[in-house]
């Protein structure tokens, strides 16, 4: 079986756009009702380690007695990730644990996971949310899109500004996940980036 906490054996395709997903809110619509769940979605119950090593216990307990984590999943998500012509790339605080818990559960692969550095939470001089630049440097150069529920204003301006290739932020309300819409935008952006090349 392929430890999930290493990266894929497959070489990365260096010639398609990069996709970055996170996983709560895009994928996990972490604040929808548990009444108002959105259509297509499942309800999982998980317990990843980081999860169980969060609780407290007072003393180590088996994980099976932790309360699990509520993930709510479009199994529908994983084919049309997969039908973009991008390389899918985990940007998410799950990092290997999403290759581990979310992929098989959606129908996903293996995917590339950003590491992030010890200080990427540290408050950024521009205001930008903490991830920004550690994937603009992951990208080194790539056009890339990007599904996340924490992007603002300043982080669409600094890659219009100071990335060197063409980038597609998606802000995704994480009431009710990526959408329709989302995946026709992430069409038309690749389907541009084509045609212009």
């Amino acid at each position: 079986m392929n430890d999930p906490h290493q990266q894929p054996d497959t070489p990365r395709d260096t010639t398609r756009p990069i996709l970055f997903l996170d996983v709560d809110g895009p994928l996990n619509p972490y604040a929808a009702k548990p009444t108002r769940k959105p259509a297509g979605y499942t309800t999982h119950r998980m317990r990843p380690a980081s999860w169980v090593a969060s609780q407290p216990h007072g003393r180590p307990r088996p994980a099976r007695h932790t309360r699990p984590l509520r993930v709510l999943l479009n199994p529908a998500h994983g084919p049309a990730l997969l039908s973009l012509p991008v390389e899918l790339v985990w940007a998410t605080t799950w990092a290997h644990e999403a290759n581990e818990w979310i992929s098989p559960a959606i129908g996903l692969p293996q995917l590339p996971v950003v590491e992030w550095p010890q200080h990427a939470r540290e408050q950024d001089p521009d205001g930008l949310f903490w991830k920004t630049r550690t994937l603009a440097d992951y990208a080194g150069g790539r056009p890339f899109a990007w599904v996340d529920d924490l992007l603002t204003a300043a982080d669409w301006r600094w890659c219009a500004e100071s990335y060197p290739a063409p980038t597609l932020l998606l802000p995704i309300d994480p009431a009710s996940g990526l959408a329709h819409g989302d995946f026709a935008a992430l069409t038309r952006w690749v389907g541009l980036r084509d045609t212009h090349r």
